[in-house]
């Protein structure tokens, strides 16, 4: 079967009301779709990926091919799980989480998108909170960072909740102008302090290598 091959299809997070898991591919095209309806306003641009600058096929053909090339990439020094979120079994946005030479320097990056539909239900929160319970829990991490264009509240506002320490700034030029962004770091000190949600992890034993980790005992 595939998932001997690939362990990856077999891992799954779950909290009191979503699901974070590799999508199959009837799930992928549903992910395509829900992005193609928005990730943001319109009259925004919060994030370098172009969402609102492409016409609708192609972005929903960027979806799926992101999704098929990280997987495609993957190595134990350099990897992107791109885990789709479902609620009610639904598709409602992506949790990325990737790591570089992870077995030393122990750190996590993320990203995210959530379908527009879906916005202010605390969604957000909830699978980033079961992405470092993967990292913190699952991985051994020591950090988690993330960034996000200064201007761009929302997600400014969850990492912060979640304990988040400003981690400086980088610049990127989108449209012809310099973006700037807020970086944020989590360490596994100040994690293991904060209330945390319940989040049960299925499948990671076998996944152990990919991440370039030692198997379980």
């Amino acid at each position: 079967m595939l998932i001997d091959h690939w362990p990856l299809l077999g891992l799954c997070l779950r909290t009191d009301r979503l699901e974070l898991r590799l999508p199959t591919d009837d799930e992928l095209a549903d992910l395509a779709d829900l992005a193609v309806r928005g990730v943001h306003r319109p009259d925004e641009r919060p994030f370098l990926t172009p969402w609102t600058d492409l016409p609708p096929r192609e972005l929903a053909r960027r979806v799926v091919q992101w999704q098929w090339q990280t997987r495609g990439e993957w190595t134990p020094q350099r990897w992107t799980l791109q885990l789709a979120v479902f609620a009610h079994g639904r598709p409602v946005g992506v949790q990325q989480v990737s790591g570089r030479d992870f077995a030393v320097l122990r750190e996590v990056k993320s990203a995210s998108w959530l379908g527009l539909e879906h916005h202010g239900q605390g969604i957000g929160r909830e699978m980033r909170a079961a992405m470092l319970h993967l990292a913190f829990a699952g991985l051994d991490a020591e950090y988690a960072v993330t960034e996000s264009f200064a201007e761009n509240p929302a997600p400014l506002a969850v990492s912060k909740r979640l304990g988040y320490q400003p981690d400086g700034i980088s610049r990127d030029v989108l449209h012809g102008e310099v973006r700037v962004s807020e970086r944020l770091r989590l360490s596994r000190r100040d994690w293991a302090a904060s209330d945390r949600i319940a989040v049960t992890v299925d499948g990671l034993d076998a996944c152990r290598e990919l991440f370039g980790l030692p198997a379980a005992l």
